[in-house]
């Protein structure tokens, strides 16, 4: 076969035309994000009452530990790199946002969910993202549209960590 200027069984013409096909919708519409295709979870509904979000977006309660280990953490939550908090370990805490500290004394577990899922709607300035929304948004990578920043479990494990922050 080597050589032999023939293409293999398997590089058929049909499968030639199927793979340029689908070369063509990745370039044209960009790769599918779905969560079918990307064999992530799908998004779970939720609803907004008042300020709030009251019922989980995974049906329990987050994990307070994970939860800190995601906000503390720089690669996915980011959230010290506006926020401060009672993370005496942890350096350079931003001060472009509230601090954390005691925002569990502050906000019942409803609305600390809705602020990490969609700040925006409680505050329509606010320069937060949007942690689970992924409708409406301006300049979003094309790799990331349809996409949640967080997972439903990430929010609930932050939510769970957050209300763990209260008060002395």
């Amino acid at each position: 076969m080597a050589g032999s200027g023939r293409l293999p069984r398997k590089f058929s013409a049909e499968w030639f035309g199927a793979a340029v096909f689908a070369g063509i919708s990745v370039w044209l519409w960009g790769p599918r994000t779905d969560a079918a295709m990307a064999g992530e979870p799908p998004l779970v509904r939720y609803e907004i009452v008042d300020d709030t979000i009251p019922a989980s977006l995974t049906g329990a309660a987050g994990d307070a530990a994970r939860g800190r280990a995601i906000v503390v953490n720089r690669q996915v939550g980011l959230c010290l790199l506006c926020h401060s908090g009672p993370f005496p370990e942890e350096r350079l805490q931003g001060s472009l946002a509230p601090s954390l500290a005691g925002v569990g004394s502050r906000y019942s577990v409803g609305q600390l969910r809705l602020r990490v899922v969609d700040q925006s709607r409680i505050n329509p300035q606010t320069i937060m993202p949007p942690y689970y929304r992924t409708k409406d948004l301006a300049r979003v990578a094309p790799s990331s549209r349809g996409k949640p920043i967080l997972s439903a479990e990430q929010v609930e494990d932050i939510v769970a960590f957050l209300t763990t922050l209260k008060e002395e």
